[in-house]
């Protein structure tokens, strides 16, 4: 595997698992397609005001702690995947995903490093860490496990990565719900079936930036950087729609909007809230942080390697 291979798989997997825990904590297949039907047997007090609906929705998704999640996200010509794991957000954002690469540019990058195109990610409040598997265990001395910290992730990303840390750190499933009780532009859609569940669906339009603004930790000159960024890459608005059960917990949430490479959409699915989810760091022996990585592929290249 070539250096500058190494390197983008590299940050083609944070990236990656990012978006994955992002999404799945904050935002297809046809498992929410709608039939109209009354959500009569959701046990729920039907309520006409959107607004006090998602105030519920928001507390009640967040004290379930935990849950599992299964999902897609397709970012233009970039990268398309899907994911299915747990997440707990009792105490940050902890877990288990897998996550396998289904086109774009990232898949294509994963199949030359001689990948499989699947990868386990384990996420903990300080960071994460994705198994490479045998083709970067060659590399680097039998260590198959990539870890990374979300401050290494601030530091190279800048304005982008510091926002991704945020995001990380503090975004939970009823971040979500957040979002669309910050955006002042949410109604209720109607009832609907989200893989035989009764649900109520809502929607509503989303400015990225200003809803960064509004909910990340980000000083003035981070959040004009990244506008920068986000303006530079075509996003702008995303219209974001969630589903929601009788019981108030979020079953399914969208994510839509457009970018200069192309769509960005993201569909996640919630079920089985308070499952229990234990997570394990990857042995050591086998385990390598990205930062360290980048270090060895940049002596290698000043070395002669290619």
């Amino acid at each position: 595997m070539r250096t500058s291979t190494v390197r983008r798989v590299g940050l083609a997997v944070a990236v990656a698992a990012a978006l994955t825990s992002v999404a799945a904590c904050g935002g297809s297949d046809d498992g929410g397609t709608t039939e109209g039907k009354e959500a009569g047997k959701g046990g729920g007090v039907v309520k006409v005001d959107a607004i006090a609906a998602l105030l519920d929705v928001q507390k009640k998704t967040g004290a379930a702690h935990s849950a599992k999640v299964e999902g897609t996200t397709v970012m233009g010509t970039a990268m398309s995947m899907k994911q299915s794991g747990a997440l707990d957000w009792s105490d940050g954002v902890t877990g288990n995903m897998e996550i396998t690469y289904t086109g774009g540019a990232m898949a294509d990058t994963m199949k030359k490093a001689g990948g499989t195109g699947t990868m386990q990610a384990r996420y903990f409040k300080d960071g994460y860490a994705a198994d490479m598997g045998a083709a970067l265990a060659q590399q680097t001395g039998g260590k198959r496990w990539i870890s990374y910290s979300y401050d290494d992730l601030a530091e190279l990303g800048g304005a982008s990565g510091a926002a991704m840390k945020d995001q990380m750190q503090n975004t939970t499933p009823d971040q979500g719900v957040k979002s669309l009780l910050a955006s002042g532009d949410v109604k209720e859609v109607g009832k609907e079936q989200v893989r035989g569940v009764a649900t109520t669906h809502y929607s509503g339009t989303v400015d990225v930036a200003e809803l960064t603004a509004k909910t990340s930790k980000l000083d003035a000159a981070q959040l004009t950087a990244l506008k920068k960024q986000l303006n530079d890459a075509g996003i702008t608005t995303e219209k974001v729609d969630i589903w929601v059960d009788g019981n108030d917990l979020l079953v399914k949430k969208t994510e839509r909007g457009q970018m200069k490479t192309g769509e960005l959409n993201s569909t996640v699915f919630y079920s089985d809230y308070g499952t229990e989810v234990t997570v394990e760091q990857p042995p050591a022996g086998e385990t390598i942080g990205f930062k360290e990585l980048l270090q060895q592929q940049q002596g290698a290249t000043a070395g002669g390697a290619s």
